[in-house]
């Protein structure tokens, strides 16, 4: 195995963009919904719900834009890691060498896992947000966290 400087990144779970864009869709087609319903309603100018839709096809195309970019949500490096977009994380960024040990759990019924820090924090990373294999994430935190540490692999 080769150990390289470049950074690896893991962007967010492809079921997780779905769902994201799926909760979006359902959102604006109720606001559509409402607006003409208003609008027949309250006979308010029929204007309106162009000028909504055009909103909404613009949001569409604005979510589809950011959910197909890759966005990272783990980043491993030589000399630490940063995580984003996670909610209760704990500490979201540290060095290899501050990380005690790494373990697994399930965390509110999400399998989840924690680098546990040497100043007593922690650091909670969901495994179903990381696009990719979780064993090869597990298994590449390893890796990383033994190099941090002069372990050698054999």
């Amino acid at each position: 195995m080769t150990t390289t400087s470049e950074p690896r990144e893991y962007g967010l779970a492809p079921a997780l963009r779905a769902r994201l864009m799926g909760f979006f869709l359902g959102g604006v087609g109720l606001l559509l919904l409402l607006v003409t319903v208003l609008v027949a309603v309250l006979h308010l100018n029929q204007d309106l719900i162009p000028v909504v839709a055009v909103i909404v096809v613009v949001g569409v195309f604005g979510l589809g834009f950011l959910l197909v970019r890759r966005w990272y949500v783990v980043r491993l490096d030589e000399t630490g890691y940063q995580v984003r977009f996670v909610r209760g994380v704990g500490q979201d960024r540290g060095r290899w060498t501050d990380v005690e040990d790494l373990t697994t759990a399930v965390v509110a019924g999400t399998e989840c896992v924690v680098l546990r820090l040497r100043n007593g924090g922690t650091t909670t990373i969901p495994v179903n947000l990381i696009e990719g294999d979780r064993e090869e994430f597990v298994d590449e935190l390893q890796r990383h966290l033994d190099r941090g540490h002069g372990y050698r692999r054999l």
